[in-house]
């Protein structure tokens, strides 16, 4: 009997796959027949790809352009998203008022919504998983005085803390990770610890401001997972590939999928919520720090994220930056949910239902009409000292770097005023209260002096 090799396995429409060498030493050590191969190879087979929909299922659009520079914006966020909507595994979705495109057609905009069924998508999360604001009431605390002491304590740009002002990572989470099997890293869990009580970069921000209502003073944090939960995306995006190319080659790399009913499925979305476990621990030592240095006891705490995956029994809604309003995606209420917009403008407390338009969530922020880089460019006839001082006029911003990024100013985003009256309009939510700006710290351009920078001029020198 000639020996069978994978190119027999091909012709009889198999796909290459680790099994194949398995399946040929069998086939050739047992000298099997043409039957006795067919009958062999029935565990192998695989089951017919799965399609993208004929049409993109339906979408609700909660945007529109208020002026010129929104039409280009608009009209690419329409187009992704009808790409988007043709995934095998999504039943429908919506694009808030802040909408923005994130990359080529077919990726999920920042502002997105979407609904898949029995599947989580790592590429609607992307790296910055659980990307998230908490707000801390200090009473009556002098602003100027909570934004100095925040200033001591938080730590933005690259990398983690250095050693030695490293903040605590709880045991408990330590040794949940070690669980996990998507999680059960060393090096992973070593840079969680080090990413304790970090803010990384871009539009990361700590702000302090005065409720509107009562006239206290409120400090909010915004910033996702960091290391940890780059580490696990770029690791669910491997998986969800792996299924892609065997269930659905014609899904776009972006929008792969990993089944919720396999095994990886469920240990994928027990690693999410641990992630989420850490960024609100990661969250709470900043906070926490800052009050006890100032010895004021907290009368109040909100968070929420706006970039995660929340399951309503087999439905798994992904918010690519939108604010979940619905009870039911928060196994931890803590209160309303905050939207804040750029550093010149309130951070919004809101409070809202699942209604006919929103599927359950509202907007995140002000969102882009346009890149950083594309900003930058339109505003190089003035000094950065100049830009610096005209949008902030009146507040306390700070940069970690002490470079200024002037791609974070207030200009660099969508006009608060419009992404507002679109919540009205479309009645997304209820605005509770305001937190009115009193000051802000964000990373600063972190390219300037990047630490490669440094390295690369001493070896010129």
């Amino acid at each position: 009997m000639n020996t069978i090799t994978g190119n027999e396995l091909i012709a009889l429409g198999y796909r290459p796959g680790k099994w194949f060498a398995e399946a040929l030493e069998y086939i050739n050590e047992n000298q099997l027949n043409e039957v006795q191969i067919a009958e062999y190879l029935e565990q192998f087979k695989s089951p017919e790809p799965i399609p993208l929909h004929d049409e993109p299922k339906n979408f609700i659009i909660n945007i529109k352009a208020e002026h010129e520079n929104e039409l280009d914006n608009v009209e690419k966020v329409i187009n992704t998203m009808k790409v988007l909507m043709k995934t095998p595994t999504l039943i429908e979705g919506a694009v808030m008022p802040d909408a923005c495109p994130t990359g080529p057609e077919g990726q999920i905009p920042v502002g997105g919504v979407v609904v898949a069924k029995n599947a989580i998508h790592p590429g609607f999360h992307s790296a910055d998983i659980c990307c998230s604001v908490m707000l801390t009431d200090f009473g009556k605390a002098d602003p100027k005085e909570v934004l100095d002491a925040a200033h001591s304590i938080t730590h933005f740009g690259y990398g983690g803390r250095p050693r030695g002002e490293q903040m605590p990572m709880s045991q408990e989470l330590m040794d949940a990770f070690r669980e996990n099997d998507f999680l059960n890293d060393e090096k992973l869990i070593s840079i969680a610890r080090s990413h304790m009580g970090t803010q990384g970069d871009g539009n990361h921000f700590l702000f302090v401001g005065i409720s509107k209502n009562t006239g206290n003073t409120m400090m909010v944090t915004h910033h996702g997972s960091r290391a940890p939960g780059a580490a696990l995306y770029d690791k669910g995006m491997k998986v969800a590939n792996k299924f892609r190319q065997e269930i659905s080659p014609e899904t776009l790399k972006e929008n792969a999928w990993i089944p919720f009913e396999t095994e990886e499925g469920k240990k994928y979305w027990e690693a999410l919520q641990l992630i989420r476990k850490w960024t609100k621990e990661n969250h709470e030592s900043i906070h926490n720090a800052t009050l006890e240095k100032l010895n004021i006891e907290k009368q109040n705490r909100y968070w929420n994220e706006h970039n995660f995956v929340f399951r309503d029994g087999d439905l798994f809604y992904h918010a690519k930056g939108a604010t979940p309003l619905d009870d039911k995606f928060l196994p931890d209420i803590t209160g309303p949910r905050l939207i804040p917009l750029n550093m010149a403008e309130p951070v919004l407390i809101v409070q809202g239902t699942t209604n006919g338009r929103n599927l359950g969530f509202a907007p995140h922020g002000a969102g882009r009409n346009f890149s950083r880089t594309f900003h930058k460019k339109s505003l190089a006839h003035k000094t950065i000292d100049d830009v610096f001082a005209e949008e902030t006029q009146g507040l306390d911003v700070r940069f970690f770097t002490n470079d200024i990024d002037i791609s974070e100013l207030p200009s660099a985003y969508k006009s608060a005023k419009n992404v507002r009256n679109q919540i009205e309009e479309y009645e997304l939510c209820e605005v509770l209260d305001e937190v009115m700006p009193y000051g802000c710290i964000m990373a600063g351009d972190v390219q300037k002096n990047a630490p490669w920078k440094k390295k690369k001029k001493f070896k010129k020198a």
